[in-house]
């Protein structure tokens, strides 16, 4: 079971075009099995085939019945003929010999027994964990009712949230919030990091009656504007999100909706837009709690905090508390007429974590100060840095000879291997578009001189 070569080859001829060292595979790109493997698949897909269709006719489901019929017949003369169908992932219990409703394999599978999982914001991805095995199952049962797919397509699907807990045995849940599973699961060991080294309180929470909010928070935006400090207001409704924004907007207020429709570069370049002090409000219905880290936000607004629900949840008010928590001058307003167990919960919490703050400020002598992050680094999770462009470094002006120039480019080839055998491909990708730029300059003439 070794491999005795890589290369690609043109699929018509037959000829190699390029022999390769190694190729990186993706998960969920490619699907590898051997001939006979597929051709036992192809019997085993036939044999459902008939049965289900069979069983669509008896139901009176004819409509159905052809379908399935020719949908399938055509991937199967793909697959024999190519190896490879449109939706091929539906037929993966029979190419991978699984027994019906037995769970597919998983990058979890690869790990080892003693391996440690840490579920960040568990609070919510634990329920996301729980969910996409539920969620996929109903939106493929619908395919297989009305002949689309196979009964088999049914266990191309996630981990049911039984099948995930076998397969992490050790596992830490880190959430600022964490939810009733993870604690229950703990047992009481809960290691909590509430001190921050900057000194840093969590924001003072304040109550206000919702009759004027409007107006209220006007003259706090204007207040904050002045000190050019931003301010984040969150509402319960995308109406009252609009509403709010045009009113604002009319009275001059740099404001700006974030909305779920915006995709996550549009909703990058916004933030950033906001710490540049482009606008100095941003309002969003449940779009400003993790994930955000705005040092310039020194007021959080919650319109109808005591309406209660999961927006208004004691998690939800405490997360959203949080995003004030990164300035000295932090505060959050929750505009209510009445004080629910969950407004309740998030004071009784925040009031908690700033005793544990102040009573280790004043044991060290420390001063709070705000925190200081580049703008480009508004977000901290990994999903942003995955869309980093590295800044291209400028090569020298000139060379005085050849030699120079030549010198110079093999000195970035080994720098740029260098990095990339060390995995830092963004250095290796600035030094290559250097390298580019070089190659294509004069010596000592301008780039559209030509060599």
């Amino acid at each position: 079971d070794e491999v005795d070569e890589l290369a690609w080859f043109d699929a018509l001829t037959g000829k190699v075009l390029r022999r390769l060292d190694k190729v990186a595979v993706y998960p969920k790109s490619h699907f590898v099995t051997s001939r006979d493997r597929t051709k036992q698949a192809v019997e085993t897909i036939k044999q459902e085939l008939e049965w289900y269709r069979g069983q669509l006719e008896s139901e009176g489901k004819l409509l159905e019945a052809q379908r399935l019929h020719q949908r399938t017949m055509f991937d199967l003369e793909m697959i024999r003929e190519i190896g490879y169908c449109h939706g091929i992932e539906n037929y993966a219990r029979h190419l991978t010999g699984r027994a019906p409703g037995e769970p597919p394999p998983t990058l979890l599978d690869y790990l080892p027994e003693d391996s440690l999982v840490i579920v960040d914001e568990s609070h919510q991805t634990v329920p996301q964990v729980r969910g996409m095995y539920a969620g996929d199952r109903s939106r493929k049962e619908v395919l297989v009712a009305y002949g689309f797919r196979l009964p088999s397509a049914l266990d191309n699907r996630p981990l049911n949230f039984a099948e995930w807990e076998e397969r992490v045995n050790q596992v830490v849940y880190v959430s600022a919030t964490p939810g009733p599973y993870e604690l229950s699961k703990a047992g009481g060991v809960v290691v909590e990091q509430v001190i921050r080294p900057t000194g840093l309180m969590d924001p003072p929470i304040e109550v206000r009656p919702v009759r004027g909010q409007v107006d209220d928070l006007l003259k706090e935006i204007r207040d904050r504007a002045e000190r050019k400090e931003r301010v984040l207001v969150t509402t319960l409704t995308k109406r009252m999100a609009e509403d709010l924004t045009t009113y604002y907007q009319e009275l001059g207020v740099k404001v700006r909706y974030l909305h779920s429709d915006i995709d996550t570069l549009e909703r990058i370049e916004i933030l950033r837009d906001l710490r540049r002090g482009a606008f100095d409000v941003l309002v969003g219905i449940n779009l400003l709690r993790e994930g955000l880290d705005l040092p310039e936000v020194s007021l959080v607004a919650i319109l109808d905090a005591d309406k209660e629900g999961f927006l208004r949840s004691g998690g939800s008010l405490i997360q959203t508390s949080g995003r004030a928590a990164r300035n000295v001058n932090g505060r959050v307003i929750m505009y209510a007429e009445t004080m629910t167990a969950s407004m309740k919960l998030a004071i009784a919490e925040t009031e908690r974590r700033r005793a544990l703050q102040a009573a280790y400020n004043e044991e060290h002598g420390i001063t709070p100060e705000s925190v200081v992050r580049a703008i480009e680094d508004v977000m901290s999770s990994v999903y942003e840095r995955d869309y980093s462009t590295p800044a291209e470094r400028e090569p020298a002006e000139t060379f005085r000879t050849q030699a120079e120039l030549d010198a110079e480019i093999a000195r970035l080839e080994r720098d740029m291997k260098i990095a990339a055998a060390n995995l830092d491909f963004e250095r290796a990708a600035t030094i290559r578009d250097t390298l580019k730029s070089l190659r294509r300059r004069d010596l000592g003439l301008s780039l559209s001189a030509g060599r």
